[in-house]
C-alpha cells in the first residue's frame, strides 16, 4: 500500500471516530433548548460583520433548508432580527437582539463545560498533543492556496529538548539524503555536548523555525571571540524547502553577527550540500579549505567556508 492510500485509510478511520464524537456533541446542550448547530449559527451571527444566510451556508457547510428552519426558530424566539440591504432588496443582514447576545454568552459557557467534560481527564501531555494536532489539521486542510508560510514561526529562545530535536532532524535528514549512518548522529551529539560546556546567551543565538508546534528548521551562531563566530546546525525539513525560509534564517543569523560585531564568520559543511552551499556563496561565503573523509558510512569531502563582514 503506497503512502497516499495509507493516508486515505487513516483519514477515513479518523472520520468514523470523530463522527461518533460529534454525535455526542450534536445533541442538545445540557441545560438548554438549543442544539449545537443552532449555537453555531448564533455564534456566527454574533461574530461576523454584516452576516447573511448565504455566508452562513458557506461558513458552516449547512444545508439551505436546514439553516432556514433554524433562522425562523431563532427569530421567533426573538434572538435574531433581519435588516434589508439598502443596495439589494433581496439581501438581508442578520443580527442578534440583546436577548440573543445574552443567550449566546450562556451557550458559550455551556459548550465550554461540555468540551471540558470530554477532555478534562486528559493529562497535560495529551492535552497539548491533542490541541497541537487539531491546530495542524485545521491549518493544513484549510490552506486552499497551499501557502504554508503563514503557519511558520521563528523563535530564538533555547528550550529543553531543542538540542535533541535538532539531533534527530540531522540524523534523519542526512540519512535519507546523503546515506550517513549513526556515526554522524553521534558526531552531532558531540557538537552539542561541546557547545553547552561554554554556552552563553549573550554571545550565542539560535533561530528555530516551527510549524504547527513542530520544529522544521534551525540555524545558530556560536561566538568564538569578540569578532569571530561560527554558523552551525543549519537545517530545514524537506517539506518546507523552496519557500525562502532557508534564506530568511541565514539572513537573520548574519544580521545578528553584524549587531554583535562578529566580522569573521566561518562554517563547516560537506560537498553534498549543494543547495546550502549555493546560499552560502550567494551572501559572500567563500571556500577556504577541504578534506576528504570516509566517516559516517560514505565517502565525502568536508569543506570550510568563510565570510568577512565589512565594519
Amino acid at each position: 500500500m503506497n503512502y497516499a492510500n495509507t493516508l486515505v485509510h487513516v483519514i477515513r478511520k479518523f472520520n468514523r471516530f470523530y463522527t461518533n464524537i460529534l454525535g455526542l456533541l450534536e445533541q442538545h446542550l445540557p441545560d438548554s433548548d438549543f442544539s449545537l448547530s443552532e449555537a453555531r449559527v448564533l455564534y456566527e451571527i454574533g461574530h461576523v460583520e454584516e452576516c447573511t444566510a448565504r455566508m452562513l451556508i458557506d461558513r458552516l457547510r449547512m444545508d439551505a433548508g436546514y439553516l432556514s428552519r433554524i433562522l425562523k426558530r431563532l427569530e421567533k424566539l426573538e434572538l435574531t432580527y433581519r435588516v434589508q440591504s439598502t443596495e439589494d432588496g433581496r439581501l438581508y443582514y442578520l443580527y442578534l437582539t440583546d436577548a440573543g447576545t445574552s443567550t449566546l454568552s450562556k451557550l458559550d459557557t455551556l459548550s465550554n463545560q461540555q468540551i471540558g467534560r470530554l477532555v478534562g481527564h486528559l493529562k497535560d501531555f495529551h492535552s497539548k498533543r491533542l490541541a497541537g494536532s487539531m491546530t495542524a489539521i485545521e491549518q493544513i486542510l484549510s490552506d486552499q492556496s497551499g501557502d504554508v508560510r503563514q503557519s511558520i514561526q521563528i523563535r530564538n529562545e533555547l528550550r529543553p529538548g531543542d538540542a535533541g530535536t535538532l539531533i534527530h532532524l540531522h540524523g534523519w535528514i542526512y540519512a535519507q539524503e546523503c546515506g550517513y549512518n549513526h556515526d554522524f548522529e553521534g558526531y552531532v551529539c558531540k557538537t552539542f555536548h561541546d557547545f553547552f560546556e561554554s554556552y552563553r546567551p549573550e554571545k550565542d543565538r539560535f533561530w528555530f523555525a516551527e510549524a504547527g508546534g513542530e520544529m522544521i528548521g534551525a540555524i545558530a551562531i556560536v561566538g568564538h571571540s569578540a569578532d569571530r563566530a561560527q554558523l552551525r546546525w543549519f537545517i530545514l525539513h524537506p517539506d518546507f524547502r523552496g519557500l525562502g525560509l532557508g534564506k530568511k534564517l541565514l539572513n537573520q543569523a548574519l544580521d545578528y553577527c553584524r549587531e554583535k560585531g562578529y566580522r569573521h564568520i566561518f562554517l563547516e559543511t560537506t560537498d553534498d550540500q549543494k543547495t546550502a552551499i549555493g546560499m552560502y556563496e550567494s551572501v559572500g561565503f567563500g571556500k577556504t579549505g577541504e578534506q576528504a573523509n570516509q566517516a559516517w558510512g560514505v565517502r565525502h569531502v568536508e569543506q570550510l567556508y568563510e565570510l568577512e563582514l565589512p565594519e
